[in-house]
């Protein structure tokens, strides 16, 4: 599983922790990612996908099929 939301495209930052002393160690900042089955009315069946919390707010509110609407992310396109 990659570590990116498929509606959103959010993915790992990199960057630098900087110490008092300025010494420099690599840090990456993962998004929230969850594994999520959500039941889609129109198609009368389960889809499975990965998306970020944020997607999965807006999904539980306008739904799966008019949240993809809204990006013009088509459906079939989305590995399930």
């Amino acid at each position: 599983m990659a570590r990116k939301c498929v509606f959103t495209g959010k993915s790992p930052l990199v960057g630098n922790n900087v110490s008092h002393a300025h010494n420099k160690t690599r840090k990456v900042q993962r998004p929230n990612i969850q594994s999520k089955r959500i039941y889609v009315d129109e198609l009368g069946r389960f889809v499975h996908i990965h998306l970020s919390t944020r997607a999965l707010r807006t999904v539980s509110k306008l739904g799966l099929l008019a949240y993809c609407e809204k990006e013009g992310i088509n459906l079939k396109d989305i590995e399930m």
